[in-house]
């Protein structure tokens, strides 16, 4: 069915998705500069729906389009909440409209400003006698409608709810280059109306069934109805002077004074609306839920099922009319210690700040031949200096300032400067990839970019947000190609003599801290002042450190913390993004230089250390001796390795820790208790640390972690913890958040992995949720039959995964012995590695090199595993998994 009228009509029967029993048409009132004449719309409606079925709605969602869509779009809302009414669930009526001049409502001669389009959906929803209480939802303009709305009738408003959207746009910046070619002269008839051109790349923005996107062009078939299209683009209120822009003002600054659940959905490949959109979104409504979906661009409602997570989140935050739903009371633990640890992060540097002791070795930087070293004198004035200077620049507390700078002095006295002043410091490290960096560092919208020239060139090139700061002074043509407004030395001489800033709240954020990206996308952890003060007073009280302690660090994460503890620091020579270039010589010359009583390192330092032992000589092997304590966390560290790594501490008492990045210590456990413990299956990583607790909640037949939290020894399940140092949160994934914290009590966090308690205390890690195999048996967990696998003389490392259909899955073993392709084991090596473990093989595959992620080296990646098993087992030729 081809549509050429301008007047309203339903849509063509068996467009994919729509009932067309929701289609209603519905004559209204025109308003403002169309009063006078009445204008038939196009809506999906539920409500007679709902009437027939019985059902009273608590209330109704108004769902507004954007351009070039309609109300099509909706269609997953729309039926989902259908089914869930149905189903006894939450009912909540769905309206969701196309604005005149779009989808199938009428084409009329009127040019629709946004003021006009907010009117007429206001005289919509009277028209349709909705009262409240009302969820609002838009998408493109589609969410400035909407909100201008919702701004306008609070007194009857729930909630609001937008996809990929923005109410302001900043007086000197560009639109998005898709937006000047359409708004160019000459181009925005021919582009939006003459041809299809507008809506073709619309549709191309994602991944659409040819048939949906048959149904988005369905109201678009003609030049005359496709005005709309064009009038709106020519809407959009880029300048002072449009006409547009007063009201568009008016709806962003009336959205500070709305205190509803908010909720902002963002697809991040979107080359419309920016990262700086949503953070103007979140800053006007700083207690908006906000999740963004990697991988996801504009049209994320048609990408991600957008309408379970918004039809959860409205259980959760807006049930009963509209009265916020009560937490989960589940009480599988005590409630953890609430934040309010003493002190500051920086109160050991300020105690020392009269202490010409050393506080910090640069191993990287020689100076008259030796290692450069600052005092505590000269860290804390350059700390002051540097705080004082980047007030004076115009960061504030709460602005996010991202740190691509190596550790040693110069990051040191950044750090401390931000948080200082109440910056939110971003570390995210080159371990992960320039894509992966890149894609942090832009989805955390820094204000404040401080880097190297590597990390500034990259900034540059990828269009990272943020005014930019050279770590070092830069020849004038080089600040300006990188877009460099100072130097932190310019920063310095800026703020010597300048009075602080006071100091942040203990519960304001403090950093954002992005996690390796082993198990998907990488993570903004955030973490406030009191949880980072608690981190160092575990720290500090566990492994008994004191000012004379020394510290070298060659682990990313703690490489920061010798100021906070008040003892001096030393990160060896080595690049600690690449954790293997660290060899044996560069951490004795580290522990020798800085008297260093512990020693902290990755496992994938740790391997290498062992590697390059035979280059050490006596001096070397001396300094060595006098280390007393020995970390190595951030993944499981084999006895073996542990062993050999204290063959060359000989003194030192050797600890693994367990953490991640969003609680860095959980637990843990020596050398001399894991050889005692040996027998369990697993990895043993001890017991909790300070206050922090530790339980089990029991996976099912499915894998999933369904049970009640537990300390009953032998319970296999995910982890779950509580500690005074646990993340706030992560940065912009409201559902990240809400599974992590799933039926538990406030301040507690599902680690993802799995194990289980022994009898006394202590936690068994036994592998990742995801990379649990459900066998028809039940679940097994892969790390016990990884450990049998590698005592096969032949076996470097093994992963076990799973293959086939949940619930039925076998076992699949996947070494690495030497090959130099990949593919089926041989009948030898197939038997041995059977012989060693009593869980049934399905078969043995060899590769060269198990896949791992950069930053460790040592987590492996069971799902990528699985999936090539799965595809070599089904007759694939066999390439690198």
């Amino acid at each position: 069915m081809r549509v050429t009228t301008l007047g309203a009509t339903l849509p063509p029967v068996g467009l994919p998705g729509l009932d067309p029993a929701l289609s209603r048409l519905l004559a209204v009132d025109g308003v403002l500069a169309d009063s006078g004449a009445t204008r038939l719309w196009h809506v999906l409606d539920t409500g007679d729906a709902l009437a027939e079925r019985g059902i009273d709605p608590v209330g109704t969602i108004v769902a507004v389009h954007g351009n070039p869509t309609w109300s099509y779009l909706w269609r997953a809302l729309v039926s989902g909440s259908l089914a869930r009414a149905e189903a006894g669930a939450t009912a909540w009526r769905v309206v969701a409209v196309d604005q005149l001049e779009m989808g199938f409502s009428e084409r009329s001669p009127l040019r629709r400003t946004l003021g006009q389009r907010i009117a007429d959906l206001g005289a919509l929803v009277e028209e349709l006698g909705i009262r409240g209480p009302v969820v609002t939802i838009g998408h493109d303009w589609g969410g400035p409608v909407s909100l201008g709305w919702a701004v306008e009738n609070r007194d009857r408003l729930a909630a609001i709810v937008a996809l990929n959207t923005a109410v302001h746009h900043p007086e000197d910046a560009e639109l998005p280059f898709a937006l000047r070619v359409a708004t160019a002269r000459g181009m925005l008839a021919a582009g939006t109306t003459g041809t299809t051109a507008f809506l073709d790349t619309t549709l191309a923005l994602a991944d659409l069934d040819p048939a949906v996107k048959a149904a988005f062009r369905a109201p678009y078939a003609t030049v005359a109805r496709r005005r709309g299209i064009g009038g709106f683009v020519a809407d959009i209120p880029a300048t002072p002077d449009h006409e547009s822009t007063p009201a568009l003002h008016r709806l962003s600054a009336g959205l500070r004074e709305l205190d509803v659940p908010a909720l902002f959905l963002r697809g991040p490949k979107d080359p419309v609306f920016g990262e700086d959109h949503l953070d103007d979104l979140t800053e006007r409504l700083p207690h908006a839920d906000v999740h963004r979906f990697e991988g996801a661009g504009h049209l994320i409602a048609e990408e991600r099922p957008y309408a379970e997570v918004v039809l959860d989140w409205l259980d959760e935050k807006v049930r009963d009319a509209g009265t916020p739903a009560p937490r989960s009371s589940r009480s599988a633990a005590a409630p953890a210690p609430a934040d309010d640890a003493p002190g500051r992060l920086w109160d050991a540097l300020e105690a020392r700040r009269d202490d010409d002791d050393t506080a910090v070795i640069d191993m990287s930087t020689a100076r008259d031949g030796a290692p450069l070293r600052v005092s505590w004198r000269q860290l804390a004035a350059r700390v002051d200096e540097l705080a004082a200077g980047l007030d004076a620049f115009g960061v504030r507390a709460g602005d996010r300032v991202s740190l691509l700078v190596p550790p040693g002095p110069t990051l040191t006295a950044a750090l401390y400067a931000c948080v200082r002043i109440g910056a939110v410091v971003v570390v995210a490290d080159r371990g992960l990839g320039i894509s992966g960096l890149s894609r942090a560092v832009r989805g955390a919208v820094p204000d404040v970019v401080i880097g190297e020239v590597a990390g500034l060139a990259a900034a540059r090139a990828l269009g990272w947000p943020g005014r930019r700061i050279s770590a070092a002074s830069l020849p004038a043509v080089t600040s300006r190609a990188l877009g460099v407004e100072a130097s932190l030395s310019d920063l310095a001489r800026a703020g010597r003599g300048r009075s602080l800033p006071a100091p942040p709240a203990a519960d304001a954020d403090a950093a954002v801290l992005f996690t390796s990206g082993s198990t998907g996308p990488a993570k903004g952890v955030v973490y406030t002042h009191a949880q980072l003060t608690a981190l160092r007073d575990t720290l500090a009280a566990h492994f008994d450190v004191a000012a004379d302690t020394g510290l070298v660090t060659g682990f990313a994460p703690f490489a920061l913390l010798g100021p906070a503890l008040g003892t001096r620091s030393a990160t060896p020579d080595m690049d600690v993004s690449a954790p293997r270039t660290l060899t044996a010589v560069s951490v004795a010359a580290a522990v020798r230089a800085s008297d260093a009583r512990i020693v902290f390192l990755s496992p994938a330092a740790v391997a290498n250390v062992v590697a390059t032992a035979g280059a050490l000589d006596a001096d070397d092997r001396a300094a060595l001796a006098r280390v007393r304590t020995f970390l190595s966390t951030g993944a499981p560290v084999g006895i073996d390795l542990l062993r050999r790594a204290q063959e060359l501490m000989p003194n030192a008492v050797a600890h693994t820790p367990y953490g991640m990045t969003e609680c860095l210590l959980v637990a843990d456990v020596t050398l001399p208790e894991i050889e005692a413990a040996a027998g369990d299956r697993g990895v043993c990583v001890g017991r909790p640390l300070g206050t922090g607790q530790v339980r089990i909640s029991a996976i099912d037949a499915e894998g999933r972690s369904t049970g009640e939290p537990t300390t009953d020894a032998g319970v296999t399940g995910e982890i779950v913890i509580s500690a005074p140092h646990l993340k706030r949160g992560y940065f912009r994934l409201y559902l990240t958040d809400r599974e992590a914290r799933r039926g538990l009590p406030e301040r507690w966090h599902r680690t993802g992995d799995v194990g289980h308690l022994d009898a006394d205390g202590r936690l068994w890690v036994e592998g990742r949720l995801p990379h649990v195999i459900t066998t028809a048996e039940g679940p097994v967990t892969p790390v016990g039959i990884e450990q049998d696998i590698e005592t096969v003389p032949a076996v470097s490392r093994a992963a076990a995964v799973g293959v086939g259909p949940l619930g039925g899955q076998v076992v699949v073993a996947v070494v690495e012995a030497g090959a130099t392709r990949p593919g089926l084991a041989s009948p030898d090596l197939t038997e041995q590695v059977r012989a060693a473990t009593s869980q049934r093989l399905a078969a043995v595959l060899v590769v060269p090199t198990l896949p791992t992620d950069i930053r460790h080296n040592s987590k492996i990646d069971r799902s990528r595993l699985a999936a090539w098993a799965e595809r070599v087992l089904a007759g694939e030729k066999p390439a690198a998994p």
